[in-house]
């Protein structure tokens, strides 16, 4: 039966795709698949998550070979959350990215982008259902190489300087992933994640493990900007592609907090972690540097696309703040701020797009003075993304900033709720310099040459920007979905 063989499919599906692509070289087929594609996945992601809500855990065995000797696709609460935010977003992002690739590159080039967006759909979707830590490593690798060049793909000349830098930093990554699962693998014998939890319990000797623990962390650490290695970021999201800086923004950091998490407290388990090192404490010392240090440099870029970069920086920080604090609220706040700031920051750089649409690709504020008369709905869309930024009441971020206060309290570090609170303010301050150019600035003849955005990115992004609304109001499904994830993590812990 088909719907035995969803995890399968889920990552075939855009691997096959790809290459597809590349064979045809029509841009409009390769926009076609890619929306085809991604609408697919989002379909399988959202069964798979009904499925798992319904029964429980799905282990899905590639080739019949059963776990831990074959590779393993396993589904659970935590899995399926983000299986529907990739997919969800990639369905969201493919049907608009046609009007701003056409504008930004080459008709030569169209494909390609295509091509590695459905590779790197692959690779993200890839790392979310499997049960391997080295099939894992392919598919990181898979998502990596493919964003490489889509970054590089943007029309400056800093792109090819913004995706070099993405390399290295992404390949050292890699480097120090690979040397933490084979040193696991010495100790344990084993690559399955649900089997190394088990053995890990075993190992007597755990000065290796530790070693394993370090480079895991950095690598993935890395890979999710944690600061102060987010060097990568703030000049891949500026100068790739529109379409790519939306669709990376909301899903790429997301998936690689994803596998922290996993290793965290589905592999190492807080015995280790968090009672023979200070794990939280070091954690939760960078998340709040990130948190309030990247916040404090957006307020001084003279750039919206940079300014929103650096913004990522600052949020990734609040997540892993989340996980530093290891109990049910923090984790709580953590997973659905993976969602939260994934449908906020996409509507913001969908917005964004439109706006380099009709600024001829430029972003700079100078260019964007009382572009709220001229562009009303995108420039209003900005705003409603940047009070979720913030966590006004009545916005997704909210949610996410309510339970992360909570988990702070609940652990007793009132200072580090202030700092939650303060580093809101500082938000505030970079989303007001967009308000103050855009409505409380005197229009230049230089900057808006014609008026909104094109109607279906107005549509896709408005979406998003109602769904930030909506999920600031009815938390019943981010909420409920986080909750059952943080449930199943802490459940888990030795």
């Amino acid at each position: 039966m088909i719907l035995d063989h969803l995890p399968a499919l889920q990552v075939v599906l855009p691997l096959i795709s790809a290459p597809v692509i590349v064979l045809v070289r029509r841009s409009r087929f390769a926009w076609l698949m890619a929306v085809a594609v991604s609408w697919v996945a989002a379909a399988i992601a959202v069964m798979l998550a009904i499925r798992v809500a319904d029964a429980g855990v799905i282990s899905y065995a590639l080739g019949n070979w059963q776990p831990p000797w074959g590779i393993e696709y396993r589904v659970d609460p935590l899995s399926a959350f983000v299986l529907v935010l990739v997919a969800g977003t990639a369905a969201i992002v493919a049907p608009f990215s046609r009007i701003s690739v056409v504008a930004e590159l080459p008709r030569e080039q169209e494909y390609l982008l295509y091509a590695m967006f459905c590779l790197c759909l692959a690779g993200l979707l890839g790392i979310t259902i499997t049960g391997d830590v080295f099939n894992l490593f392919v598919f990181l690798e898979i998502s990596s190489l493919s964003t490489y060049v889509m970054v590089a793909l943007g029309q400056k000349r800093q792109a090819l300087a913004a995706a070099y830098r993405y390399l290295i930093m992404g390949t050292i990554a890699a480097t120090f992933y690979v040397i933490g699962i084979g040193m696991l693998y010495l100790m344990t014998g084993t690559l399955n994640m649900a089997d190394l939890s088990v053995r890990l319990a075993d190992v007597t000797d755990v000065r290796p493990i530790l070693a394993a623990f370090a480079f895991i962390t950095v690598g993935i650490g890395l890979k999710l900007a944690l600061f102060p290695l987010h060097q990568w970021l703030p000049n891949a999201y500026t100068f790739a592609p529109s379409a790519v800086t939306a669709f990376l923004g909301a899903t790429a950091t997301k998936v690689s907090i994803y596998v922290l998490l996993r290793f965290y407290f589905t592999v190492f388990g807080t015995t280790l972690l968090f009672r023979a090192m200070p794990t939280d404490q070091v954690l939760m010392l960078l998340s709040l540097l990130g948190a309030v240090t990247a916040s404090l440099v957006a307020v001084f870029q003279k750039d919206i696309k940079r300014m929103f970069a650096y913004s990522s920086v600052g949020q990734v920080g609040y997540i892993t703040l989340g996980i530093s604090l290891a109990n049910t609220s923090g984790l709580t706040a953590a997973v659905v701020h993976l969602l939260n700031h994934a449908v906020t920051k996409g509507a913001i750089f969908i917005l964004i797009a439109g706006i380099t649409l009709r600024t001829g690709g430029a972003s700079g504020f100078d260019r964007l003075k009382g572009i709220g008369s001229r562009m009303p709905f995108t420039s209003f869309g900005i705003v409603i993304g940047g009070l979720s930024l913030i966590g006004v009441p009545g916005t997704a971020g909210f949610v996410s900033k309510w339970y992360l206060v909570l988990g702070a309290i609940q652990r007793g570090e009132w200072i580090v709720a202030a700092v939650v609170l303060a580093s809101s303010l500082i938000a505030a301050a970079y989303v007001w310099k967009f308000v103050e150019t855009a409505y409380l600035t005197k229009p230049d003849e230089s900057s808006v040459k014609a008026g909104e955005a094109p109607l279906p990115m107005l549509a896709f992004a408005w979406f998003m920007v109602v769904l930030c609304v909506f999920l600031g109001l009815d938390t019943s499904l981010s909420v409920g979905g986080a909750r059952a994830a943080a449930d199943f993590l802490l459940g888990g812990l030795r």
